[in-house]
């Protein structure tokens, strides 16, 4: 990268790069576990249940990976701003996503949701049938069944969607830029940096992004 540990260690300690270091970790976790809520759920009827519109829906996950992240921003910008479909009716109720945590939030859940799903999609898949239907045969009710037998089974694809979709989401700029300027990730950080002061100032903070993400 061109970076020393020390230009590293440099960049930790100012204020900007901490707050948004805070911004980024934050916002990140708090999609995953609001991707994990409506995610899990959603993983175990595609792989399991009988959903009405499977396919449409199989496709629609597959948009935020394949289209630019720039279009995902405008999209976003356009659902969620001041006047968006969304965006105005959650307005007049107090919550408003450009230039907040929340919009920042939106945005990475948006583009890395369905790693998450996909994940815990395929972990659930591979369960044999067999195994829910001994437990509701030995008297579990379908809760108990999700929650002491496929839950369990299918940890490791969840836990590893979810550390997937949170990694994605640190490195997010694009839609993330164009939603939620402010407060500003790292990511954010890295390409203002780079615009204002050129390639020595931003080589440090792309560094710690990295490690952030290899971590």
């Amino acid at each position: 990268m061109g970076a020393s540990p020390a230009s590293v260690a440099e960049a930790v300690r100012e204020d900007e790069v901490r707050r948004s270091l805070a911004v980024t970790l934050g916002g990140a976790g708090i999609a995953t576990l609001l991707g994990m809520l409506g995610g899990v759920p959603l993983a175990w009827a595609l792989a399991r249940g009988r959903l009405p519109g499977k396919r449409l829906i199989e496709g629609l996950l597959g948009l935020p990976i394949i289209i630019p992240h720039t279009s995902a921003g405008v999209a976003l910008l356009l659902t969620y701003g001041a006047r968006g479909p969304l965006g105005k009716p959650l307005g007049q109720l107090g919550l408003f996503f450009t230039d907040r945590l929340s919009g920042v939030v939106v945005a990475m859940m948006f583009v890395s949701v369905p790693f998450l799903v996909n994940a815990a999609r395929d972990a659930f898949a591979a369960i044999d049938a067999d195994l829910a239907e001994a437990a509701q045969c030995d008297g579990a009710s379908p809760w108990q069944t999700a929650w002491h037998v496929l839950l369990p089974l299918a940890r490791r694809g969840i836990v590893g969607g979810a550390l997937l979709m949170w990694a994605r989401g640190i490195s997010e700029f694009g839609a993330v830029v164009l939603l939620a300027y402010h407060p500003r990730t790292l990511a954010v950080l890295v390409y203002e940096r780079f615009q204002g002061y050129g390639l020595v100032r931003a080589t440090p903070l792309a560094a710690l992004l990295i490690i952030v993400a290899l971590v």
